[in-house]
């Protein structure tokens, strides 16, 4: 059946509207990003460039790395933009655009955010780099889709809301699973923890400038929750709804974040590109290995 073009809205060149991008020029493992300039960084590390792209905050370029493909692709930041740019992929690997309608055979996405975060927890010191095993959305953006239960966990959800006590005015927190497969091959050595993804940078993460946050002690709360024996490690932009889609569409995802805040410490990390590039190589190291 094929969708009207007022829902899977194209480009005039035909790719899809936001991202730029086919089925065509899309590799099977992405790097997400949020700062578009932070593309231009695999220009010096993919051996060869097949496409580049650009539209607004989302910048796409595809190439090979040690002879694996791979796209990097930011998203700006926040959930709003994944809702488009996961939207998107999986429109750009899982349908014909010619036509619109859906392919017969399902392509299976592999998902890497490699990000900056900020610590709650006093001892993951800046620079370290946490892969996120589960995250929990503060945001709200999955309760707008019906999907199967498959990767989402409700107990974890009950346990999460009973410990938060959150108003009903704020959005239902989701609690959803990151790919066991990509943690296994891409984050040793690294913290593994759950990250909380917040709609917001200032008062939905617990900072006070002129408009004080409706949570007391946000941040203290949210460090103080843990599952399984795997506790709250950081607090960012744009996880949980990567997890969401991948889970709801049929890809694997996983979230590195280097830590640029320690919030309980309230120490800063001003020139992490350093550690940043050298993130981005270890993790296309171990995914070109697969």
């Amino acid at each position: 059946m094929s969708i009207e073009s007022s829902e899977l809205v194209l480009a005039p060149d035909g790719s899809l509207y936001h991202i730029h991008l086919t089925g065509e020029n899309l590799a099977d493992n992405i790097l997400l990003v949020g700062d578009p300039d932070r593309v231009n960084m695999f220009k010096d590390i993919f051996d060869t460039i097949e496409h580049e792209s650009q539209n607004r905050e989302l910048h796409a370029l595809t190439g090979r790395y040690h002879g694996t493909r791979f796209t990097a692709l930011s998203t700006g930041m926040g959930c709003d933009n994944i809702d488009i740019v996961a939207t998107e992929i999986d429109a750009a690997a899982n349908f014909d655009l010619a036509t619109r309608e859906p392919l017969a055979r399902h392509r299976a996405l592999r998902m890497v955010r490699i990000g900056t975060s900020g610590s709650l927890q006093a001892d993951i010191d800046c620079g370290s780099l946490v892969a996120s095993r589960y995250a929990i959305g503060l945001d709200g953006l999955l309760n707008y889709y019906q999907h199967a239960p498959q990767g989402f966990d409700p107990d974890m959800e009950q346990a999460f809301a009973r410990h938060m006590q959150l108003s009903p005015r704020l959005a239902a927190p989701y609690c959803v699973h990151g790919s066991q497969k990509l943690l296994a091959q891409v984050a040793d050595g690294m913290t593994h923890g759950i990250t909380v993804t917040a709609p917001g940078f200032y008062g939905p993460q617990g900072r006070d400038i002129r408009l004080a946050p409706s949570i007391d002690s946000l941040n203290e709360k949210l460090a103080a929750f843990s599952w399984n024996g795997t506790p709250v490690t950081n607090l960012e932009m744009e996880t949980s709804a990567i997890y969401g889609f991948a889970n709801a569409l049929g890809h694997e995802a996983l979230t590195v974040c280097l830590i640029i805040a320690n919030r309980p410490c309230g120490t800063f990390l001003n020139d992490y590109h350093p550690q940043m590039r050298q993130t981005i190589g270890t993790v296309m190291e171990r995914l070109a290995a697969i």
